[in-house]
């Protein structure tokens, strides 16, 4: 099988020359295109939701470190596996003194950044 150069104009799928060459634009502007700029009801919801998605991730990357089991963790901490479930998977707003006490028995140090509008 033999393959062909490309001519100078580039084509699709459909063989047809393409127009336009895809441009590069920035993650922020993605998202206050699509979801909101900073500041809209959207936007916030939108960040917030991402805040406790990695907060999840993170106790679940030191859980699994730490090699214990959901279940274990949750002996330490004073709650059910499926509530460690429910915080590493963001399926629930947990309170905080819950989280305070996950990242202490996973012996984890915690910061926070205020930062006033």
């Amino acid at each position: 099988m033999k393959l062909s150069k490309q001519n100078k104009s580039e084509k699709n799928i459909y063989n047809k020359p393409m127009k336009n060459k895809l441009k590069t634009v920035s993650l922020d502007t993605m998202i206050n295109k699509h979801i909101g700029k900073r500041g809209t009801t959207r936007r916030d919801a939108f960040e917030n939701e991402l805040k406790i998605e990695l907060l999840g991730s993170a106790i679940k990357k030191a859980r699994q470190e730490k090699k214990l089991t959901q279940e274990k963790l949750g002996d330490l901490v004073g709650v059910q596996k499926a509530q460690i479930s429910k915080i590493e998977n963001s399926f629930t707003n947990a309170r905080f003194d819950t989280i305070l006490k996950v990242f202490d028995a996973l012996g984890a140090r915690i910061t926070f950044n205020v930062v006033m509008k």
